[in-house]
């Protein structure tokens, strides 16, 4: 990862050398300021980022892991959430043991 050179601070106190046909200095103050502006509002946006990261992984760790019902078991507890993707295959399971020949039979046609 890269890592930032320069602090708005540094920005701010750069010195430029001078010559007879060098930029106006007045403009690049105000580019600069503006260049100030951007990098304090990146910095604090990295910042907020990596709180935010740092409370959700500690959120992610305090939380107790959910395990997951086997393939094979159709109870379904309460504190365990059933999407309809794992109701279909269920559904799908029994069809198969219920109908089994007939579906195949079914399937050839």
């Amino acid at each position: 990862m890269a890592s930032i050179i320069f602090s708005a601070k540094d920005i701010f106190e750069q010195e430029f050398g001078r010559e007879v046909r060098g930029y106006s200095k007045v403009e690049v103050d105000e580019f600069l300021d503006d260049v100030i502006k951007d990098y304090e509002t990146y910095a604090a946006l990295v910042k907020s980022l990596r709180q935010e990261i740092a409370d959700l992984k500690s959120e992610l760790s305090s939380k107790p892991q959910v395990t997951t019902p086997q393939p094979d078991s159709i109870e379904v507890t309460s504190s365990t959430s059933v999407t309809n993707f794992d109701i279909l295959k269920r559904l799908n399971r029994l069809e198969k043991e219920v109908f089994g020949k007939q579906i195949l039979d079914n399937q050839d046609l």
